[in-house]
């Protein structure tokens, strides 16, 4: 799994590369590589894994992944900003706002949006139908009743009267981390024609496993680790998984989760090896 993680990994740089190669040069093209370098491209890893489970070939897959690791970085620029998160740390590096500014960050979020839907238009994805329905269904997961939505949740919550409960977190992560990891997951099936469902299960699972590890880090990791500030979320006094079901019992539900999500992976045998050690990966991540 890791040598095709890393394999995914190459083939969505060069992509994004290739995408941003005609943008005029200067800051905004800057920046916009600058928030597309590095990651660990979970996502794109799921696109193409899934579309290997209908026999689609990595170039018909390809531009499906580059859009939405484009748009989960222009997601992190826009978090990082003063005005969400406020961080100054993003993958080791400084965060957009601060090696530009914030004005530039605003922008180059929403031009890797604008590139995001744009590389969902490319014909080797297949017929004009299945494009189209990858457009809706992008469209439904990363905007105002998916991953906006959820940053929304997030940001009222910290001037709500009281810490959200277990199931208003669980609501929340389903739709700030959890929507793009379901599209992702299956975007395979959409693209062959086939039914998303069990997909759609992994997915669900995979998301709440991969936002409790992330609680379960900020409270265990380092920021060498990691990559970006730990410990804010109990200086902040916010509800996690951690803060709600302790340490040990996030720890559980997360392997649980695991356990559930390469269940749901039967209906595809053993074709979908890689995508059960994903699950495994992400809750032993360290970053």
């Amino acid at each position: 799994m890791r040598d095709r993680l890393a394999e995914v990994k190459a083939q969505v740089q060069t992509a994004l590369d290739v995408a941003m190669a005609g943008l005029p040069e200067g800051e905004l093209t800057d920046a916009m590589r600058y928030a597309c370098t590095g990651g660990k491209r979970i996502r794109a890893f799921l696109v193409m894994e899934s579309a290997r489970l209908f026999g689609l070939a990595d170039p018909a897959a390809l531009p499906v992944a580059a859009a939405v690791e484009a748009l989960h970085a222009y997601s992190l620029v826009h978090d990082d900003l003063p005005s969400m998160d406020d961080d100054d740390l993003r993958r080791g590096l400084p965060t957009v706002h601060l090696r530009w500014s914030e004005a530039t960050a605003i922008l180059a979020g929403d031009a890797l949006q604008g590139l995001a839907f744009g590389l969902l238009a490319d014909p080797r994805i297949g017929a004009p139908e299945r494009r189209l329905a990858l457009v809706r269904g992008f469209a439904e997961a990363v905007g105002g009743g998916g991953m906006v939505w959820g940053q929304a949740l997030d940001i009222a919550a910290e001037t709500a009267a009281e810490p959200l409960d277990l199931a208003a977190i669980t609501r929340l992560q389903q739709a700030k981390t959890g929507a793009l990891i379901q599209f992702s997951a299956t975007a395979g099936a959409v693209m062959a024609g086939e039914d998303p469902g069990p997909l759609a299960d992994y997915a669900r699972r995979l998301g709440l496993a991969f936002q409790i590890q992330d609680d379960i880090l900020d409270v265990t990791g380092t920021e060498a680790e990691t990559g970006k500030r730990t410990g804010k979320d109990g200086t902040a006094n916010k509800a996690t998984f951690v803060s709600l079901l302790g340490l040990q019992g996030a720890q559980d539900q997360a392997r649980q989760l695991v356990r559930d999500a390469e269940t749901a992976l039967d209906p595809y045998g053993e074709a979908a090896g890689n995508l059960r050690q994903l699950a495994r990966f992400v809750i032993e991540r360290d970053a």
